[in-house]
């Protein structure tokens, strides 16, 4: 009988329908490296969570793995090519969350161009400063959208209803999907009033905004980040607010993230500096943290790890 061992805590549809399939499904998620080695021996498919990164070490030792689930779009734990040329399928569900990205990523522009977090801080201290928090309407804006896949086109999509003009760059994409126009990274460097990363965490995005990425930039511009912590340097981000370069930032993730609040002292400078500047808007790694996107987001990797191992 096909093995699948889930080490994450994800929604019940993932067994249930594995186990529908016919499998056997064994559920553990408190695994760390180690544990989590010697459990998924004689398994045929693991879906694991991002706190235990699946290496070469790993796979070299998980002989009968033929498949690697995600639940989620990142798959940067993982050695997705060491696996799949030892012939394991690599799996994620980034088609589970998309909506839930393309939605929070509108309400982090909304908060940031129209000073939402900013004013309502004010006002509860006391504060009524209508001049000092007069916003910009979204169809006045260009937006750039770096990353075109599941992501990306959500925020297209849901962006299509205020009126703005979109633009986007994309290295990697085949075809043309509605939603926008496409451009060279230089060109939207030098038209977008917005830009927003929807990307993959690879060495290629490491830090892809830095110093050098804000002085690309024709205008000032208002940065939104939905992806992951490490595609934005903290320090260079800091330093283009500072510059009035970034006019604003939306950020559903850092670089440093979980922090605890008794430990918030022993932060760096970059990440006070981020923190006390009432022009950023900072969420907790919730963008495609729904009620919804939890059911989906499991459903999405059932279906795709049935699919590969029936």
């Amino acid at each position: 009988m096909t093995k699948v061992l889930i080490a994450d805590k994800t929604h019940p549809v993932l067994a249930e329908r594995l186990q529908a399939a016919g499998f056997a499904v064994s559920v553990e998620p408190e695994h760390d490296y180690t544990s989590l080695l010697q459990a998924v021996q004689g398994s045929d498919a693991l879906v694991v969570r991002s706190k235990v990164t699946i290496d070469r070490h790993f796979i070299d030792h998980a002989p009968t793995l033929r498949c690697i689930g995600r639940v989620g779009a990142g798959m940067e734990t993982i050695d997705v090519a060491y696996a799949e040329g030892r012939g394991i399928s690599c799996l994620n569900s980034p088609e589970g969350n998309r909506d839930a990205v393309g939605e929070h990523a509108v309400g982090l522009l909304l908060a940031v161009v129209d000073n939402i977090a900013r004013a309502d801080a004010e006002v509860r201290r006391g504060l009524w400063q209508r001049e000092a928090n007069r916003g910009r309407e979204v169809g006045s804006l260009t937006v750039g959208i770096i990353g075109m896949g599941n992501m990306g086109r959500a925020f297209a999509q849901r962006l299509s209803g205020f009126g703005c003009r979109i633009i986007y760059y994309d290295k990697y994409l085949t075809g043309a999907p509605e939603g926008g126009e496409r451009v060279s990274l230089e060109r939207l460097q030098e038209e977008a009033d917005v830009v927003s990363f929807h990307v993959p965490l690879t060495e290629e995005t490491r830090h892809y905004l830095d110093r050098g990425f804000i002085e690309c930039m024709a205008k000032p511009f208002y940065l939104l980040n939905t992806s992951r912590g490490a595609v934005v340097d903290t320090e260079a981000l800091v330093q283009g607010l500072a510059s009035g370069k970034v006019i604003g930032a939306g950020l559903d993730v850092l670089e440093q993230e979980k922090m605890q609040a008794d430990a918030l002292g022993t932060q760096d400078a970059a990440l006070k500096a981020l923190f006390a500047d009432p022009r950023t808007v900072l969420t907790p790694h919730v963008a495609g943290w729904t009620v919804e996107s939890k059911y989906k987001l499991a459903a999405v990797l059932a279906d795709k790890i049935i699919e590969i191992l029936k």
